[in-house]
């Protein structure tokens, strides 16, 4: 990655849409264990498909931190609707992914009824979320799980990034985007500069110490859940012990925010640093994801996740353009592409086709996004549902599992509709 991010070839590629954390994780597989040059050893990478947990956590946690916390006068209204596309986006995904594999998979080919997990799970929790949830397969019996969320994680970063991209030149060519004004950033940069190596060091040091506050506070968070789990026994036991510490990460990152602005130091906190902190970590995730990955694995079921990611990024795409052009009217598309990018990739993906869309976020649809992200990421993208959803199978069985999602998905289309007079109006 230091490497393609010196080469102008590469830095064209990303600018097009096309991450060079991808191109650095395709080029890891071809030399993994599993490669067509396999000169990287198994070992190395039974260690990497460890990295993407805490790296998932690291970019959660800088989520919140960089950004001032935006005022509530006129967020209540579009961060309602932001919330209602993201839950019937992910809900959906699950009524898709248990209707093919109730309908197709199991009929024709017997598989593991933890399938429909796998939409939900690799496009909407990407790949930190698809490692965690590999565990918890794992414990249930569901040992092919880690691999196939991964690779359909892997399906979903790459429908995302050439999809989002294609999708947005559409956009500007037939006018879907509206031309925005080009800012003048040369304070930011002047201010980013002003620094001695010594007081860029200690910067990064102190900003990597603020993420690691949001991280054990997060951690306390979820010893506190795991502990009431274990007093509840049951059920509620086994969503504690698996439950990640990732989106408490991001509760942390916006209270180490609210202390800092509360207080007035603010300036303790650089936005560039933390922006660039939750990239690298990004880039990182995506790279040691893809490099572990099962290739004969893949091959064996390359017909069930071909049909699964068809389903899921089909249903993607019927939402942008169906349920978020009613719900959202004005600044419908910079609001749906980066769910879109979010829901078929990982949040970096969706954060990265907003700025290929609207580079100054004229739209003010960043903001919304991330509180949205507060509340929602606790439930879906890795949080509480995605947990329960394996569990709730295994309990219920998957035709009600699938018929509860369902239900869930018509109440929050219905939902959508009754905002659709309602005009967003973006706040300055």
């Amino acid at each position: 990655m230091t490497i393609g991010r010196r080469s102008e070839s590469v830095l064209r590629l990303e600018r097009l849409g096309i991450p060079i954390a991808l191109l650095v994780g395709i080029g890891g597989l071809v030399i993994g264990p599993y490669g067509f040059l396999p000169l990287l050893p198994e070992a190395l990478t039974d260690i990497l498909v460890h990295f993407p947990t805490p790296l998932l956590t690291l970019v959660f946690a800088t989520l919140m931190l960089g950004r001032p916390i935006p005022s509530r006068e006129g967020l209540i209204e579009p961060v309602t609707k932001q919330a209602l596309l993201g839950m019937i986006l992910g809900f959906g995904q699950y009524l898709i992914g248990g209707t093919v594999v109730l309908l197709i998979l199991i009929p024709y080919l017997g598989v593991d009824p933890l399938m429909g997990c796998l939409i939900e799970v690799g496009f909407e929790g990407g790949h930190g979320a698809a490692a965690v949830m590999g565990e918890s397969f794992s414990q249930i019996g569901f040992s092919k799980g880690l691999d196939l969320g991964l690779a359909m994680a892997t399906v979903g970063l790459l429908s995302s990034t050439f999809i989002g991209s294609a999708l947005i030149i559409i956009g500007r060519f037939v006018g879907w985007i509206n031309p925005h004004e080009i800012l003048n950033d040369s304070k930011e940069e002047e201010d980013a500069n002003d620094f001695s190596l010594i007081n860029q060091l200690r910067k990064i040091a102190l900003n990597l110490g603020l993420i690691g506050v949001a991280v054990l506070i997060g951690l306390a968070l979820l010893s506190l859940i795991r502990l009431l789990g274990s007093s509840l026994g049951g059920n509620y036991q086994k969503i504690s012990a698996t439950f990640p510490v990732f989106p408490l990460a991001l509760l942390g990152s916006l209270l180490v925010r609210f202390l800092l602005e509360r207080f007035n130091k603010t300036g303790l906190v650089s936005e560039i640093i933390q922006r660039e902190i939750g990239i690298l970590a990004t880039d990182l995730l995506i790279a040691t994801a893809m490099v572990g990955l099962n290739l004969p694995l893949l091959y064996q079921n390359w017909f069930p996740l071909l049909l699964l990611g068809i389903a899921g990024l089909s249903w993607n795409l019927f939402s942008i353009f169906f349920f978020a052009k009613i719900a959202f009217r004005e600044k419908w598309f910079e609001r749906s592409i980066i769910e879109f990018g979010n829901a078929t990739g990982v949040a970096a993906s969706g954060i990265l086709l907003l700025r290929l869309a609207d580079p100054e976020d004229q739209s003010n649809t960043l903001p919304i996004f991330s509180i949205k992200q507060l509340f929602l990421q606790p439930i879906l993208s890795g949080g509480l549902v995605t947990v329960i959803a394996p569990i709730a199978i295994t309990s219920i069985g998957l035709i009600k599992w699938t018929e509860l999602c369902g239900l869930i998905t018509i109440l929050l289309v219905v939902s959508g509709f009754l905002f659709k007079n309602k005009p967003f109006q973006a706040q300055n």
